[in-house]
């Protein structure tokens, strides 16, 4: 049998596809600031993602929102082991 979806690596991210992030819609209870944030942060590479801050934050967009337990993206993304280019531009862009 054949897989139905084969796993893409190295996607080539264009910049309209950077900013459909931005219409990242949260669930119920959810704050779309941390939602959106935290959804590029699993999902692209260091560069697409500073590319994405940009325009986040060029919308009026929250870098230090919080999800229901207070926690920013920030915080869990300094808990993971290769994501020091991810800390380095959220520092960067204001996130504390």
């Amino acid at each position: 049998m054949r897989k139905d979806k084969e796993k893409v690596l190295d996607e080539v991210w264009t910049e309209d596809r950077v900013r459909e992030f931005l219409d990242v819609q949260p669930p119920k209870g959810v704050n779309a600031d941390f939602h959106m944030l935290l959804k590029a942060y699993q999902s692209m590479r260091a560069d697409d993602f500073e590319i994405f801050i940009g325009m986040f934050l060029e919308k009026g967009h929250d870098v230090n929102a919080t999800n229901a337990d207070g926690r920013t993206v920030l915080s869990f993304a300094s808990e993971h082991r290769n994501s020091g280019e991810f800390v380095e531009i959220l520092k960067n862009n204001g996130a504390k």
